[in-house]
């Protein structure tokens, strides 16, 4: 269980930025890593990026949920679509949802390797074509999909809809119309369950290596990113 080494320790509340109480902080060594091993929840399997908490409040699932991004600046709401997706099927869905956007697409990374507590920068490059970006992405699957510290979104500024894989490795899409993106959850398997919850919604921990943070400056460098803003 070599991926064990990669997870952090340090658990911050994600809606305050503080560090928190972890449920881990009582746990032998022995405990912690037969936790951190478990990778299947009965039908639902993670990916290496993240593991729930040790008293699992929230189990992880595979299902989805219609949700609602609300834009202050502009006083809009912006309807959303969040799913989970067992780690067999996530990135050759996540590839297939990009479809509905378009040909031409803007492209963001978002990292948090090399920073403390739960700042992250993004890293964006405009106007490239679906099939090549796709192509670039097919070489990273590993990193997009099992490192805790990379997370991509892909969009469509015309049709103002874009489509995330976040660093929980959570698809999620926004804008209107989102039946398109429905349908490709559903002929996966991937239900509506307006109830579920996800990893994001309790404490979870992340992992990552210095390899991934290698590849995350391997694969901005192949497709020419831009700096963007630090959060």
């Amino acid at each position: 269980m070599e991926f064990l080494k990669n997870f952090f320790t340090n658990v911050f509340d994600e809606s305050t930025m503080t560090k928190t109480t972890s449920s881990f902080e009582r746990l032998s060594k022995e405990e912690l890593e037969t936790h951190l091993g478990v990778k299947k929840y009965g039908m639902f399997t993670l990916t290496d990026a993240v593991r729930p908490s040790y008293d699992l409040k929230v189990t992880p699932a595979q299902g989805y949920r219609h949700d609602a991004y609300q834009d202050v600046e502009n006083n809009t709401s912006i309807p959303v679509v969040m799913a989970a997706a067992s780690s067999e099927i996530l990135f050759d869905l996540f590839m297939e949802i990009l479809d509905p956007l378009g040909q031409v697409v803007d492209v963001v990374l978002e990292t948090s390797h090399h920073r403390e507590g739960n700042g992250h920068s993004d890293l964006s490059r405009e106007h490239i074509d679906l099939p090549v970006l796709k192509s670039v992405l097919w070489d990273y699957q590993d990193l997009l999909k099992n490192d805790g510290c990379t997370g991509i979104a892909v969009l469509n500024p015309g049709a103002r809809q874009e489509v995330q894989l976040d660093e929980h490795k959570l698809l999620v899409a926004y804008g209107e119309p989102l039946s398109a993106f429905e349908q490709l959850l559903v002929e996966r398997g991937v239900c509506c369950q307006n109830n579920i919850k996800f990893v994001t919604e309790a404490e979870h921990i992340h992992s990552s290596s210095e390899s991934y943070g290698q590849q995350f400056e391997e694969l901005s460098m192949r497709l020419g990113m831009d700096a963007m803003c630090d959060y």
